[in-house]
């Protein structure tokens, strides 16, 4: 099974649809359709981990906060890609089409990347 995403309120369209032009079979959930406009944090992180979706987002300032404290209260997460406002769309997307190659579901539950570096953010429980 691959991993599927799903993209937060505030990324840049853009790289959904170049992820869906460089790899038509990657399951990239937009906001607009899934209806995100209007929800909080919280709502748009337990609505990804409902749906099994990993969550990408561009919010590096409040979403990783909400994703410790959604672990902290003992629930889990598909996990969370941060895809950094300074990196060029093309970059975002490639990382993204990566990830969706190379990796499992499980390999990224409840953890938080960066993209395109794919750096790490561990948070402690």
């Amino acid at each position: 099974m691959s991993v599927r995403f799903q993209a937060d309120n505030d990324l840049t369209f853009a790289i959904v649809k170049a992820v869906r032009r460089m790899e038509p079979a990657v399951d990239f959930a937009s906001a607009q359709a899934t209806g995100l406009h209007g929800m909080n944090d919280s709502e748009v992180l337990e609505l990804a981990a409902a749906d099994g979706r990993l969550l990408v987002t561009h919010d590096a300032s409040t979403m990783p906060e909400h994703f410790r404290h959604r672990l902290s209260a003992g629930k889990s997460s598909p996990g969370m890609l941060v895809a950094l406002q300074a990196a060029a769309i093309r970059d975002v997307a490639e990382a993204l089409v990566v990830i969706w190659a190379t990796t499992e579901p499980d390999d990224l539950r409840d953890q938080v990347y960066y993209v395109p570096s794919l750096t790490r953010h561990v948070f402690r429980r």
